[in-house]
């Protein structure tokens, strides 16, 4: 398959036609603000060592992980891997973390995450790759690949805010379940991702 990275244009106007009640959302807060990152290493890193923290903890933590490495850009896997875990937890990163670090390192080391092969990949694959590694789960893989290779088509279900805000736009009783997410969402297609970005401002 060919590299696809979202349109915000494209998704936009068709938004438009095919919701009509995220209409305000985009008249408030315009095209989504969705950009490919080029270093797959960092973003999957910084989502590791942001699980399950407060934002403010997790920037504070992130700091201090920075600060062990002596360089101006994001360290490398074989400067995290060589880092010892100790090191490591002395910024604030629980073992567990560290030890995730650590893994996903070595699996930049090996090849086993081949960053320049993302773009003959389909979605489904990626995400196949990744959740199987320690720390890693479905959420974490949506958001690379909506955050990190700008994905068009991703409709994160296990993400509470996208349930929130899905809950609040169609007026439900209670939070939706995968399958009611996806079938609501289903004439946003195939620009699922900025329809997800607008779900999250609407619940901001």
């Amino acid at each position: 398959m060919g590299t696809t990275y979202l349109d915000v244009e494209a998704a936009v106007r068709h938004l438009r036609r095919a919701e009509p009640r995220l209409h305000p959302l985009i008249e408030r807060y315009g095209p989504p603000r969705l950009r490919r990152k080029r270093n797959s290493f960092h973003a999957l890193a910084h989502s590791i060592i942001y699980q399950q923290l407060s934002g403010k903890a997790a920037q504070t933590i992130y700091k201090r992980f920075l600060q062990l490495f002596p360089t101006r850009s994001f360290p490398s896997p074989e400067a995290v891997h060589a880092m010892p875990i100790s090191r490591l937890r002395s910024a604030g990163i629980s073992r567990q973390k560290a030890t995730y670090l650590h893994i996903l390192a070595q699996t930049y080391i090996r090849g086993i995450i081949k960053p320049r092969t993302f773009g003959q990949m389909s979605d489904a694959e990626i995400k196949s790759v990744l959740t199987q590694l320690k720390g890693i789960g479905p959420w974490t893989a949506d958001m690379f690949l909506m955050f990190s290779l700008n994905r068009p088509d991703i409709l994160p279900v296990g993400d509470l805010g996208i349930q929130k805000g899905m809950q609040r736009l169609y007026q439900l009783p209670t939070l939706p379940d995968a399958t009611d997410m996806r079938r609501l969402a289903s004439p946003w297609q195939p620009f699922r991702s900025a329809g997800s970005w607008y779900l999250w401002r609407l619940v901001d």
